[in-house]
């Protein structure tokens, strides 16, 4: 039997050490939820959040199957390769295998100086804003950049564990950097820029003024790449590789 608890800490210890902030966000209770397969004890645990469902402890096939048919995409991240060998043999051919990369969590690593001169080239025509509730709202309506305030059930959660800046042009948002989750002392960052404007450096501007904006309130913008060009504009705002590691995308419908 698989169940969901609110009771994070009694999987905690299957996490120990593991530097990824969903899985901090769940395990102090702000979002996400956490499936176990004992509620005394657990063996095996994972977290779900979004797109994303870290699993830990004993492989189990049930744990991995659990969500195949709740939503069309799913990120699973496994905890050590017995995790790798139990999603292959659930899913086969239907688990894309990628690398992705983490970046390391330093506090004082920023250099604000360079920060601000990326922020302050916002380019003629354009508006640089905090998200508001408006825009948080106007979000919700574009698929783009929808996972910039998606995992928030309303503006009032954004408001406590969440924030945000855009980039408009003639009023439409065009780019932004936001949180994509929140926990307690931080954000896990999503970048994004429409694809009609994108290669005009907005992405970094954004990136920049949502860093400088963590950093004068006492939050971590914490970072995780999906590929090198992440990786690169995660390194020019002054983030520094962390490692590598091996995640799976599971498309909806095509399972085996």
């Amino acid at each position: 039997m698989i169940y969901e608890t609110k009771n994070t800490m009694c999987a905690a210890h299957l996490f120990d050490g593991w530097q990824e902030t969903i899985v901090w966000s769940c395990l102090q209770g702000v979002m996400g939820s956490l499936s176990v397969d004992d509620l005394r004890a657990p063996r095996s645990a994972a977290v779900r959040l979004g797109d994303f469902y870290f699993l830990a402890g004993e492989p189990m096939p049930e744990l991995v199957l659990r969500e195949r048919d709740r939503q069309d995409f799913l990120i699973m991240v496994p905890r050590h390769p017995g995790w790798e060998q139990e999603i292959e043999g659930c899913f086969g051919s239907a688990a894309k295998k990628v690398t992705r990369y983490a970046m390391k969590k330093e506090p004082d690593a920023f250099d604000e100086e360079a920060l601000r001169a990326f922020a302050e080239k916002t380019p003629e025509g354009y508006a640089l804003k905090m998200i508001d509730e408006p825009l948080f709202l106007q979000c919700q309506t574009l698929a783009w950049c929808r996972d910039f305030v998606s995992q928030y059930t309303d503006f009032a959660q954004y408001e406590a564990y969440g924030l945000g800046t855009v980039l408009l042009k003639d009023g439409e948002l065009v780019a932004g950097a936001s949180s994509y989750s929140g926990y307690i002392g931080g954000i896990e960052i999503e970048i994004d820029t429409r694809e009609d404007y994108r290669r005009r450096g907005l992405a970094t501007i954004c990136g920049a003024r949502l860093i400088l904006e963590c950093l004068r309130r006492g939050l971590y913008p914490s970072c995780d790449a999906q590929n090198l060009w992440s990786v690169a504009l995660a390194q020019k705002l002054g983030y520094h590789f962390d490692y590598a590691y091996t995640a799976y995308e599971i498309i909806g419908g095509d399972f085996r």
